[in-house]
């Protein structure tokens, strides 16, 4: 079985707005290709000749462009890119904000199984095409549309909203210190953008007085206990990975540098009322998310001490929250001590989030899964610039999609 290395990519700049711009969806796609091609050694003659032999397949990552963009049919787009990629085997993958994860993990299993030697990962959204509220109800359709998005005004930050209840139910943590912790989530995540040069939020302001200053006209309620600085952004961009086999790697003289190691995913009931129900015999909020970090550490032999840093989908402070005990930094319920204490900081003991996350960076949903896999490449291989680690040999990821219903964890390191 072939092993999967990754050879490069890039991610747009996610504070534009294409839409002004007056740049449609070829030319978000153009960009992030040649640059993401330019990143991996890679010229559109290779993908030409690579294509000759049937070496060469894109997989592309994009949850609802049907609505936002008025366009399906997502893989054939690429030929209108460059005339390299006709006859190139293209198709979309889709599973709401892990779109980009299943793009992944089917061209990884593809290189795996030997079929191709290069693969070609795209993620994209364009979200600001529409107003904040009927964006709002097109990510409704990522939940069961029909009882949990329809007639709804912001279902997501709902959704989440009760994820934040339920944990302070399950748990019986002091509700001052949960709330302090997602306020210090969010600080975090604005802060790290900062360093990042693609990050949206990296010119914008917060403190944690803001963050803790809920239910105020800077920082209003959006879903329960979650206010504006909980939620993570309305966001035009997408990022490109270059996978490739072992075969290519030989065969081209080029030194390994970051390979996948682990993979899980695993579906959690649609409805979250049904995943609540079905967690009640657990320890974990969110038993399915668990088990695809667990599948994933199976997978690589590894375990959470072997770690480095996270990279987690912090669609809201909540999802982060989560995050932590799924991981495994602590045990359930204890999450709230490891942020407080400053374990999950970028100079902590496991820092999550060093990018800036889905709050700081931005959150083009079908984009996210692969910007997350394209950072834990950059860390891994000492470029991620000013949000560079010192020390990050091994690297995880956990993209959820919906309310915690599709989870997808990917482990990326050096090679050994």
């Amino acid at each position: 079985m072939q092993g999967v290395n990754i050879l490069g990519g890039e991610q747009t700049d996610f504070e534009r707005n294409f839409t002004k711009e007056g740049k449609n969806v070829i030319a978000l796609l153009k960009e992030v290709i040649e640059k993401g091609l330019d990143k991996s050694g890679l010229t559109y003659s290779d993908i030409s000749l690579l294509n000759k032999e049937n070496r060469v397949a894109c997989f592309v990552g994009n949850f609802i462009a049907e609505e936002y963009i008025s366009q399906g049919h997502l893989g054939a787009l690429l030929t209108l890119v460059h005339p390299c990629f006709n006859g190139v085997p293209s198709a979309r993958y889709e599973a709401a904000c892990a779109s980009g994860s299943v793009a992944i993990d089917a061209a990884a299993s593809k290189i795996r199984a030997g079929d191709y030697d290069v693969c070609l990962v795209i993620g994209f959204e364009l979200m600001k095409t529409v107003n904040a509220k009927v964006g709002g109800d097109y990510l409704g359709r990522a939940a069961y549309y029909e009882t949990e998005g329809k007639n709804i005004d912001f279902p997501f930050p709902k959704l989440f909203g009760k994820l934040a209840d339920e944990l302070l139910l399950k748990y019986k943590t002091d509700e001052k210190d949960f709330m302090e912790a997602l306020a210090v989530i969010s600080e975090k995540n604005y802060m790290n953008a900062k360093r990042n040069l693609n990050a949206q939020t990296r010119k914008w302001f917060m403190n944690l007085e803001q963050a803790n200053s809920r239910g105020t006209e800077t920082n209003a309620f959006v879903g329960g206990r979650l206010a504006v600085s909980d939620c993570s952004q309305i966001t035009d961009g997408a990022a490109l990975v270059v996978l490739c086999s072992d075969k290519y790697i030989e065969n081209n003289g080029i030194r390994k540098n970051a390979v996948l190691k682990g993979y899980g995913h695993r579906v959690a009931p649609m409805l979250f009322s049904k995943k609540m129900i079905e967690s009640k015999g657990s320890k974990y909020i969110l038993p399915w998310t668990r088990q695809a970090v667990v599948d994933a550490y199976s997978n690589a032999e590894m375990k959470v001490e072997d770690m480095d840093f996270f990279e987690t989908h912090d669609c809201f402070t909540s999802s982060e929250y989560a995050a932590i005990s799924a991981f495994g930094i602590t045990a359930p319920g204890a999450e709230h001590k490891a942020i407080l204490n400053g374990i999950t900081q970028f100079d902590g003991k496991k820092p999550v989030n060093p990018s800036g996350g889905l709050i700081g960076v931005g959150h083009p949903v079908g984009a996210s899964g692969v910007r997350m896999f394209l950072d834990l490449y950059k860390q891994v291989t000492g470029k991620a610039e000013r949000y560079q680690l010192k020390n990050a040999n091994n690297g995880i990821m956990l993209n959820i999609g919906g309310s915690g219903t599709t989870n997808y964890v990917f482990i990326v390191g050096r090679d050994d």
